[in-house]
């Protein structure tokens, strides 16, 4: 069965709009994937939801098994990946509420498990990253903000950051000068390692608040959080109407 996943991440745990669900756990070669995954059908698609930080929000950026997740989702059909993701805003005119859809990435993280190309292999495997993200997925998104109304912002760098401390004001301004628009902690590996899988994968992120030094003071986890609720309708909203119209 061919289905669309949707990784959720900080604000989407769960999503009950989800017809005839049921959840799955799954082991792969690469350990254990961040939670059960949830499977059934969605605006009359077949769909498999993942909480990438737990449904409890338990697993911080740098200790979620990417490799585990994307493995996972393949493994139970998906061949189309919608990532959802939290950021900070670090250009002008992305506020907190923001919805944006990256087309490019650019990775700070380090240590994390990023291939899935280990030792052993009978020769050496590259793959093409110039456009990280899918491009028809990427146009469904948008085209389905502005048929509903929502301000989208089309195009933007996302920066991958280690975490999961939040960045310092240096930090961000170096990433600005680097071309970087927004900044969040799980872009990377997760976009590579669904292009190493053959994966149609692309980002659909909420502006949880304004990076380190943009803002008037310090980042508040509540106002964080009060800006993922209300971005998070607008995000729902839109993976709707993309799964109505792919049918």
């Amino acid at each position: 069965m061919t289905a669309i996943a949707i990784i959720g991440g900080s604000g989407l745990y769960h999503l009950e709009e989800i017809e005839n669900s049921r959840s799955e756990t799954i082991s792969t070669p690469y350990g254990e994937p961040s939670d059960a995954l949830t499977t059934g059908t969605l605006r009359g698609q077949s769909v498999i939801f993942l909480a990438r930080h737990g449904v409890a929000h338990t697993i911080p950026p740098h200790r979620v098994n990417y490799r585990a997740n994307l493995w996972a989702l393949k493994h139970c059909g998906a061949r189309t990946v919608i990532s959802v993701c939290a950021v900070g805003g670090i250009r002008a005119d992305i506020k907190p509420g923001s919805v944006i859809v990256p087309d490019q990435i650019i990775d700070y993280t380090w240590s994390r498990e990023h291939t899935l190309y280990e030792p052993g292999l009978a020769e050496v495997t590259h793959i093409d990253f110039t456009e990280p993200y899918c491009t028809e997925l990427r146009t469904a998104f948008i085209t389905a903000a502005i048929e509903a109304g929502i301000e989208v912002i089309t195009t933007a760098t996302y920066g991958a950051t280690q975490g999961p401390r939040l960045e310092t004001a240096a930090e961000i301004n170096r990433m600005e000068k680097d071309g970087c628009d927004i900044v969040g902690m799980t872009g990377m590996p997760e976009a590579s390692l669904a292009r190493e899988l053959g994966l149609c994968y692309a980002a659909i992120a909420v502006s949880a608040n304004d990076a380190a030094g943009r803002g008037t003071g310090p980042i508040e986890m509540e106002q964080i959080m009060n800006n993922l609720e209300s971005g998070m309708r607008n995000i729902k909203r839109i993976l709707l109407d993309v799964l109505q119209a792919r049918q």
